[in-house]
């Protein structure tokens, strides 16, 4: 059965009144719904207000209000729980940390209905239905198929509204292992350049204009080992844009090794399961205990290996001068 909420809007400012838009003043109130999923609600017209239904996120509330929600059943559509292996690095109640292989689709899409992340998750956590998204269930943020690492899974709407407000806030910190091709001229580095869909092949990400709908990423950057023409980076992200480190990699010429879209597609003898682009520190904020998680993700074993054989050629081509 569904569930029912009903509001009455208490007195407010008349400035608070002007900045008090519908999604966030339900956000405001309802602390244990997330504000994305009050604004699914309301696109689907279970809100009501003063008894009309309310489609706009977007209208303003006024001082005396009433408010009715109906909340449907929370099913994800056409899920199924699959029991896929999963490499958990933290769990409680409220939250969970796993290490994602690559590979590993996260969420269903055209092409991938089933063996995803969220279809084992939904076997691992059978109350996650409807968190964040009924085709995302508990999601945070994403990782790509082919990027390995450590990914957080909110298991109650409080958790999933925390942690995605700290991504916004940039309080929450992502560190992630690379392997580039070539020798960057310095030791470390920032890009600041705006991502957006690439404005012909659609199905790749790119340097994209503001004005031409690019949305501004930043990702700092610094060398951990050179390996001759060959590097080993740490990425941390500042923004998480789709294919953000990807495509500043790239753009900076030091495209990621094994990258089937924006890399060069060199070989180097190595059978990896990914570009080798590994989620590797989660740093954040428990969104209950307010006490600090982090956790690292070990890397995976193909990563492992391309490290060890760059390294004994690197070590060949200097001992051979």
């Amino acid at each position: 059965m569904s569930s029912q909420i009903a509001l009455q809007v208490a007195a407010l400012s008349d400035a608070e009144v002007l900045h008090h838009r519908l999604d966030r003043y339900l956000a405001e109130q309802l602390v244990d719904i997330s504000r994305s999923r009050l604004q699914n609600l309301i696109e689907q017209g279970q809100i009501q207000v003063n008894g009309q239904v309310c489609t706009s996120k977007k209208a303003i509330v006024q001082v005396g209000d009433r408010i009715h929600i109906t909340i449907p059943d929370a099913q994800p559509l056409d899920l199924q729980a699959e029991n896929i292996p999963l490499e958990i690095l933290y769990e409680d109640d409220h939250l969970l940390i796993l290490n994602k292989p690559a590979g590993l689709v996260v969420h269903p899409a055209p092409g991938h209905e089933g063996g995803t992340l969220v279809n084992a998750l939904l076997a691992h956590c059978d109350h996650l239905a409807g968190i964040g998204g009924v085709q995302r269930p508990g999601i945070v943020h994403r990782l790509d198929k082919d990027t390995s690492g450590a990914i957080a899974v909110a298991k109650t709407d409080q958790a999933h509204q925390h942690l995605q407000a700290q991504l916004k806030a940039k309080t929450a910190r992502r560190d992630y292992l690379a392997v580039v091709y070539g020798a960057p001229a310095t030791e470390s580095g920032l890009i600041d350049l705006p991502i957006g869909r690439h404005l012909i092949d659609r199905k790749k990400m790119a340097i994209v204009p503001e004005e031409k709908g690019g949305r501004r990423a930043i990702t700092h950057w610094q060398v951990k080992e050179r390996l001759g023409n060959y590097t080993l980076m740490q990425f941390a992200l500042e923004t998480g844009r789709t294919h953000q480190i990807r495509v500043h990699s790239a753009k900076m010429g030091h495209p990621i090794v094994g990258d089937p879209v924006y890399g060069t597609g060199r070989s180097v003898g190595v059978n990896l399961s990914g570009q080798a682009l590994h989620a590797w520190r989660l740093q954040l904020e428990h969104p209950v205990l307010a006490t600090t998680i982090a956790v690292t993700a070990p890397i995976p074993a193909s990563f492992t290996t391309l490290l060890e054989t760059l390294r004994r050629r690197n070590a060949a081509t200097i001992s051979s001068l």
